[in-house]
């Protein structure tokens, strides 16, 4: 082969070693980025998973202060519903003024039993026995209008028993509601950050992909040019191939050539032939050549 040919050949094996290295290197460092891309996907995942949870947590918190916000209202409607109650037997107490008996009522239910026990068992004259059933009706009255007080009165104390334990009730899921909504608050920032953290990380996985992309891109390119270079390597090899076998085709037949001359000169001078050089002036050769 021509010196130029391997020189050529010399040269784009050179070049061939130089871009596997080249294209190599370029998909080292596109794994390298494709890794760094995958991380970061990795980290947006699990900072997804951990805001979900805290979503979740948030919106639970969240429904149980809406639960609460309506007991709440419930306890603060049943105390306004038992201070207007309370007020409207209050009212009624108010009209007892001047009416309600200064004797308590044992005292009174004491008199009645022992003018019911005079009246029964000792013998008077009929107006002073009607004076005395008299006196018993108005001791009556005074004691069902001493009665009926009491029970205004009992039932203004459970009236305001009833409204302190709804106060208190409001307060109590009122404390509870507002605890809660300070955690959900707490919750609902510490998501707001998570989004804030994933925010920042998708344009860095987007960097991160694109470089990885670009870095395979460029790769295939030099792998083309390096497959292109290798097919001319192997066209060079096949020609100088091709050369040499027709520089041995030609030598060969040079050689056959003088042989055969020579076995001529042979056969004139009428020496005795081998049997190559018989078959070389019969073309026996040529025929076991073609078979």
């Amino acid at each position: 082969m021509p010196q130029s040919t391997t020189d050529k050949v010399e040269e784009l094996n050179q070049q061939a070693a130089a871009l596997k290295q080249e294209r190599d290197k370029l998909n080292d460092e596109a794994k390298e980025w494709a890794q760094k891309r995958d991380k970061t996907h990795e980290q947006i995942r699990m900072l997804r998973e951990e805001a979900k949870e805290l979503k979740a947590k948030r919106d639970e918190i969240n429904q149980k202060v809406k639960e609460l916000k309506n007991l709440r209202e419930q306890a603060r409607n049943q105390q306004k519903e038992k201070r207007i109650q309370a007020t409207r037997v209050k009212e009624k107490i108010q009209s007892f003024i001047g009416k309600k008996p200064i004797r308590g009522a044992a005292e009174i239910q004491k008199e009645i039993d022992r003018l019911d026990w005079e009246i029964q068992t000792t013998s008077m004259p009929v107006n002073e026995e009607k004076a005395l059933v008299d006196k018993v009706r108005v001791l009556e009255t005074q004691r069902a209008t001493l009665k009926q007080w009491q029970d205004l009165r009992n039932t203004l104390s459970e009236l305001q028993t009833h409204e302190k334990a709804s106060a208190i009730q409001a307060k109590q899921h009122h404390e509870e509601l507002t605890k809660l909504a300070e955690q959900g608050q707490e919750y609902h920032r510490q998501m707001l950050e998570l989004v804030g953290k994933i925010a920042g990380l998708r344009p860095e996985a987007d960097a991160a992909h694109s470089t990885f992309v670009e870095l395979r891109q460029k790769a295939n390119d030099v792998h083309q040019t390096l497959v292109k270079t290798l097919q001319q390597i192997d066209a060079l090899k096949k020609e100088r191939q091709k050369v040499e076998a027709e520089k041995l085709g030609e030598k060969q037949q040079r050689f056959k050539e003088e042989a055969t001359l020579k076995a001529q000169e042979k056969m004139k001078r009428g020496e005795k032939l081998s049997w190559e050089e018989f078959k070389l002036l019969t073309g026996s050769e040529e025929d076991e050549e073609e078979d």
